[in-house]
């Protein structure tokens, strides 16, 4: 089945990924591409956006777009860099801001009767983020929405479909950012809300029987959401020429090798248990340095990962469970620093004397669509609403170099802090939660006698995707019983704290 595309191009905006979050949520396929590398099948496009950027059109890095197959011929809507991209160039006028224009505000003019702002008032808040501002409308601009401080909030080309607003309707302070973006791409551009769970399960699983074949694919579960539901589209694929293989590198949570392959026993897939812990661990002996740490993590798991894949007879493809954001990020529109730091937390590219044709189902899918398939497809809502963690686990929590004493304090005090989540109730409202050992020892009393013993911080944030997060304010309770139950009970451990960053300028994790 053919899916009407929306097609988003990006100018480095932080935002732009929220962009394609709100399309998709309006059941509607689109895809972020590069302002300068527009895909050559436009004609399958049937609207498109233009993002915001930290870039501006006064300065002397103008970002141009090639809009020739595009404007006049495509609905399009402007958004931020894209609206003042459209006025400087098309004869009208933007100019430095006499007013700081960064924040919440407020429509105080709607033009009536435009299908644009259907059920949208006056009064309407929106989410400003620009420091340049619009003074003349473009040739045939016709002014459609007004602020207090932004007299051309929004205006439309006379003649074309084509839109432009100076907020960013994206955001979940403009709030009726969804609604715009409905009256844009259902009302105006006429585009099909066809793009579900339902609609991207059957069509994938067809794909992939196409691609595959008879062939053999190997898999490497951890565990996680992404890779646990690409083995279920792929199981639904190809069934027992699925190969999972389930590597537990030492640095798991406590009874996590055991628990997640029970887990899989029940989903019918064929998974293969790896105890390599002692191969990991003899291989970190001594290594402090985060990323040896994460280098040797992702080399040994390769070697593990190879030896079990060559038991299998004629193998040709390997599965990943690539989803979208990784995809945005390798071509970045501006070349900026998300890939490096993403790179940290993967094991690595595949190794060339594998020789194996990739297959990544999800490549399509933001995190919160994953969840979604994966609901569709009756899979154990547990597994879905898991946390992320990290691809080397424990490794990244235990600052400075690891022992097995240290992975044993660390899966302890973190079975404690995760468990009472749950039973708080608090697990589902937190995004990511753990628990870090940290490279000192702090002087305690414990009875009549004093310790001089290990200090932990706990950690919990809310999140949509990990590229911002807040921390959780946790209850105060809470954090009081966590924290004496994890001296109570924990060996080695004597003080608790808890960490009340955000990110940025922290990461969530510590390494």
């Amino acid at each position: 089945m053919l899916h009407n595309k929306v097609l988003i191009l990006d100018f480095g905006s932080q935002y732009t990924q929220l962009i394609a979050r709100r399309v998709r949520e309006l059941n509607i396929y689109c895809e972020i591409h590069p302002f300068n590398k527009i895909p050559s099948d436009s004609d399958s496009f049937k609207a498109v956006i233009l993002s915001g950027s930290p870039n501006s059109v006064r300065g002397e890095d103008v970002l141009h777009p090639d809009l020739s197959n595009i404007r006049g011929k495509k609905p399009m809507l402007a958004v931020c860099y894209g609206a003042q991209y459209l006025a400087h160039f098309s004869g009208g006028e933007v100019a430095e801001s006499s007013t700081r224009e960064y924040g919440r505000a407020n429509l105080a003019f709607i033009k009536s009767d435009e299908d644009f702002f259907e059920n949208i008032h006056e009064g309407s808040q929106v989410w400003m983020s620009h420091s340049d501002t619009i003074k003349k409308l473009p040739e045939g601009g016709v002014l459609l929405a007004s602020t207090e401080d932004v007299a051309n909030a929004a205006y439309k080309i006379e003649g074309e479909d084509t839109y432009a607003i100076q907020f960013h309707p994206e955001v979940y302070h403009s709030t009726d950012g969804h609604q715009l973006l409905q009256n844009f791409l259902v009302k105006i551009a006429k585009v099909n809300q066809d793009w579900t769970p339902n609609a991207f399960v059957e069509e994938t699983v067809e794909e992939l029987k196409e691609k595959l074949g008879n062939d053999k694919v190997v898999l490497g579960l951890s565990g996680g959401v992404d890779s646990s539901v690409a083995a279920m589209l792929l199981h639904k694929a190809i069934g027992e020429n699925l190969y999972c293989i389930f590597v537990n590198n030492g640095l798991l949570r406590k009874n996590e090798f055991e628990d997640v392959l029970h887990q899989y026993e029940g989903m019918g897939l064929n998974v293969k248990g790896v105890d390599a812990s002692a191969r990991f661990l003899d291989a970190l002996a001594g290594k402090s340095d985060p990323e040896e740490k994460r280098k040797t993590i992702g080399r040994v798991f390769i070697e593990v990962f190879d030896d079990e894949a060559h038991l299998i007879q004629d193998v040709k493809w390997l599965a990943q469970g690539t989803i979208y954001p990784d995809v945005i990020e390798s071509v970045s529109a501006t070349g900026g620093p998300s890939a490096t730091i993403k790179s940290h937390h993967n094991v690595g590219g595949l190794p060339d004397f594998m020789k194996l044709k990739v297959v990544e189902p999800l490549k399509a899918l933001f995190k919160d669509e994953v969840r979604r398939v994966g609901a569709s497809m009756n899979m154990d809502s547990h597994l879905l609403g898991r946390h992320p963690f990290p691809g080397p686990g424990l490794a990244i929590r235990i600052l400075g170099d690891l022992t097995r004493e240290k992975v044993r304090i660390l899966q302890e005090v973190d079975a404690i802090f995760i468990n009472n989540l749950r039973s708080w109730n608090l697990y589902d409202k937190v995004w990511q939660a753990g628990a870090m050992l940290l490279p000192v020892n702090s002087v305690g009393v414990m009875g009549d006698e004093r310790t001089y013993e290990k200090c932990v911080a706990l950690r919990a944030v809310e999140s949509t995707d990990g590229m911002t997060a807040d921390w959780v304010n946790l209850p105060y309770e809470f954090l009081q019983k966590t924290s004496n139950e994890i001296i109570n009970k924990v060996k080695g451990v004597n003080r608790v704290v808890y960490d009340i960053s955000s990110k940025p300028p922290a990461t969530i994790e510590w390494e």
